[in-house]
């Protein structure tokens, strides 16, 4: 029998909960993901991350490769890490107010 701590979690998962459980909790999710979470990636953060954010919603992972105006490093860039990527359909809970690009964290 679980425990009640076990039970109270179940019952306060949330939209935002659920999907961390997917896939999007493993990679980042070009049409969800705020612009600070590209840091881990050396060249990406912040012009080219601004750039991926500003562009979404993508249909899938490769089309961030037709961002208008990447320079060919930039291009390069992207396609070392596709598979670090993934595209879900866009939510509410993660783009609610356009906070993905500047949420004003400083």
């Amino acid at each position: 029998m679980p425990s009640s701590t076990a039970l109270i979690a179940r019952s306060r998962s949330n939209e935002a909960d659920r999907k961390l459980s997917t896939e999007f909790g493993e990679k980042i999710d070009l049409n969800n993901t705020h612009v600070r979470k590209f840091r881990q990636y050396r060249g990406f953060y912040p012009t080219l991350a601004g750039k991926i954010v500003q562009n979404a919603p993508y249909k899938s992972v490769e089309d961030v490769l037709n961002i208008p105006g990447l320079s060919a490093r930039q291009k390069k860039n992207l396609q070392a890490h596709l598979d670090d990527f993934t595209v879900t359909k866009t939510s509410e809970v993660y783009n609610a107010g356009d906070d993905r690009y500047n949420p004003g964290v400083y």
